[in-house]
């Protein structure tokens, strides 16, 4: 005679030893994604063999970028200066244009409902869309310079700031927001008053990751005429001046850095 535990012990075997759904889609779920990696692989044109017969290339180039070449310091100066002055008057432009953008898409207190989904489609739109693409088309429309730049940064960080502020309020709890409507209250009184000072420190915390973040985007909208240090950047490159290159970089990684600290400083402070 064997115990229950025994036979249930001796079926949980026999099942693992068989075919069974849970089984059969595992190994469906996997040869799917083997399937999806092999097709991707060769969409994004993997060629292991380029890649070992350019690094010593690489490594001869990069041997010729010593010492950097300091003459232009000052000229790369104010470019990164003009980087950061981008990101931040782009990213605080597009942070006054999200507050009021989130509170249409956010499902919990918008007031005007049917506005919810076409509010959420515009900032997918925004956010979907690159702002080296922007900064590209405004480069078209206003002209070479870092007010193209301004205008891209602004557009894209607009979408995504709004999408994570709307999250933060769809997510915050309504209990002060219903209270301070329940004694007369206006709904823009209440968000100010009653739901705000809740999502203030991760907005806020918010806005700065996004003025780190563009610092170091916009480093790359000199490429297509966006003004800033991408500028150098990419004439460097063009030229082959690798000592030159290399100090650009130097450059960029320097006050990358320091804009980290300086950031990660704010946001413990706010926390």
């Amino acid at each position: 005679m064997t115990s229950g535990a025994e036979q249930a012990l001796r079926r949980m075997e026999a099942a693992d030893r068989g075919f069974t759904g849970r089984r059969l889609r595992l190994w469906l779920i996997c040869a799917a994604l083997l399937a999806f990696y092999a097709v991707s692989w060769r969409l994004a044109g993997i060629d292991l063999h380029k890649l070992a017969v350019g690094l010593p290339k690489l490594g001869r180039w990069l041997a010729t970028a010593w010492p950097p070449d300091l003459h232009e310091l000052p000229l790369f100066a104010l470019r990164t200066a003009e980087t950061v002055a981008m990101a931040a008057i782009g990213t605080t432009l597009a942070v006054l244009l999200a507050l009021p953008m989130a509170i249409l898409a956010s499902r919990t207190i918008t007031p005007w409902p049917a506005l919810y989904h076409p509010a959420r489609w515009f900032l997918n739109a925004l956010r979907g869309i690159d702002s080296f693409v922007f900064a590209l088309l405004f480069v078209a429309a206003v002209g070479l310079g870092p007010f193209a730049g301004v205008l891209g940064i602004a557009l894209h960080t607009w979408g995504s700031a709004a999408k994570q502020f709307a999250d933060y309020l769809e997510s915050a709890h309504l209990g002060p927001f219903e209270a301070v409507r329940a004694t007369g209250a206006g709904r823009l009184t209440a968000i100010l008053y009653a739901l705000m000072p809740d999502v203030a420190p991760i907005m806020l915390s918010t806005a700065l990751f996004w003025w780190e973040f563009n610092v170091r985007a916009s480093t790359v909208l000199g490429v297509v005429g966006a003004g800033g240090i991408g500028q150098e950047l990419k004439n460097s490159m063009d030229l082959l001046d690798f000592p030159r290159l290399v100090t650009i970089i130097a450059v960029i990684l320097v006050v990358v850095t320091a804009l980290d600290q300086f950031s990660g400083w704010l946001r413990r402070r706010l926390a």
